[in-house]
């Protein structure tokens, strides 16, 4: 498109947006890069469309693209450097070195792995909504809480509530284990009270005690994908929905119907997370456990033999039967009090709540850099 004009040649053009303030730029930006590292020999993962592999032998080298950010990872180094290279001559690129910041996230590189944590966010984020200064607390949300949405005071600014929610969410990455708390507390952001606020406020405290934790990725060793996949039962207090780390679409007349629900969802994932390993030259030659709690939905998946009690979850029964007799999945019994996923649908004392974080990988930052040293 020419822009010059004929009577003034000497003169530019001034734009009255920047490209970055259209809505059409990421859009347009990702169209361009996704068709340089295509041309370049990368193929786009289907699973997420952010992702590009290129496999030299038994090698690889990806890149993740967010935006105008791209991390540049894998085990072949001269692929790596090449396509490093191709991108600074294409495009206005600067190379910021070993990944230590993304997104709001912070990434060590210790001995063991690789962690990741929010600590300069929490710290913000407490400083911000004026808790940098709170008394922590040792759980985000009591066992025993119980939210409705029309008990207590209106608040007067709804907007900060909700900006707070969003923040905590964006936390969740790192900080798992508050993601029931925030998960409810989500769910009242249309019309908050003040109970809404005052438990929003807990979770905060919560954060203010654990500044420093997030996920440790270990290397080596034997790593297979496992799931843990649960219930609570007509949780919700004002829809009676159950509760599976969110709010079930609909009303479960059993909790046998109710776990099915969940079990459907981490076989979701489960097939997700397979069928990117295979992507990723990782194949999964092994059936995925999902551990659950309840023996009827075990029974329910094994059993070839439709009954009429269970007429309403057809659907999901022959999404998870399929799986169970291809041998992606196993669906194994696991003691309730063992159950990790209880972490996501309900509220937990202390000791249990602690002792299941510790099984999602979560350490503090000193230790994983101690150890690492």
């Amino acid at each position: 498109m020419d822009f010059q004009s004929h009577d003034h040649p000497e003169y530019v053009c001034k734009l009255r947006k920047a490209l970055y303030g259209l809505k059409q730029a990421p859009r347009a930006w990702y169209g361009k890069i996704a068709e340089f590292l295509t041309h370049s020999g990368y193929s786009v993962i289907p699973e997420d469309s952010r992702l590009f592999v290129k496999a030299s032998g038994r090698k690889l080298a990806i890149v993740l693209v967010y935006v105008d950010d791209l991390i540049i990872i894998g085990d072949c180094e001269e692929e790596i450097l090449q396509t490093k290279e191709n991108l600074s001559v294409r495009f206005q690129m600067k190379e910021l070195g070993q990944l230590k910041r993304f997104l709001g996230l912070e990434i060590d590189h210790v001995q063991e792995g690789i962690f990741l944590y929010q600590q300069k966010y929490s710290r913000d984020l407490l400083k911000k909504f004026g808790m940098l200064e709170c008394k922590p607390i040792s759980t985000p949300i009591e066992p025993t809480a119980k939210m409705c949405a029309h008990e207590g005071r209106d608040l007067e600014d709804v907007m900060m509530y909700r900006q707070l929610v969003g923040s905590l969410i964006y936390l969740t990455l790192t900080i798992p284990d508050i993601s029931y708390a925030v998960g409810v507390m989500s769910q009242y952001m249309q019309n908050p009270k003040k109970p809404h606020l005052e438990a929003v406020r807990r979770i905060l405290r919560y954060v203010k005690s654990t500044p420093s934790y997030g996920v440790l990725y270990e290397k080596g060793g034997n790593c297979k994908i496992a799931g843990y996949c649960d219930a609570d039962y007509a949780g919700d207090h004002d829809t009676r929905r159950s509760t599976t780390g969110k709010r079930q679409p609909t009303v479960s007349l059993s909790t046998t119907e109710a776990e099915y629900r969940a079990t459907a969802m981490a076989t979701q994932e489960s097939t997700w997370l397979i069928q990117l390993l295979k992507d990723l030259r990782q194949p999964t030659d092994y059936a995925v456990p999902l551990y659950c709690d309840n023996q009827s939905e075990i029974r329910l998946a094994e059993n070839p033999i439709f009954h009429a009690r269970t007429k309403h979850v057809e659907v999901h029964h022959h999404f998870i039967r399929k799986k169970v007799l291809q041998e992606e999945i196993v669906l194994e019994h696991i003691k309730t009090e063992n159950q990790v996923a209880d972490l996501f649908t309900k509220g937990l004392g202390g000791n249990k709540f602690e002792s299941f974080y510790k099984q999602l990988g979560m350490v503090e930052r000193t230790k994983a850099s101690v150890e690492g040293e």
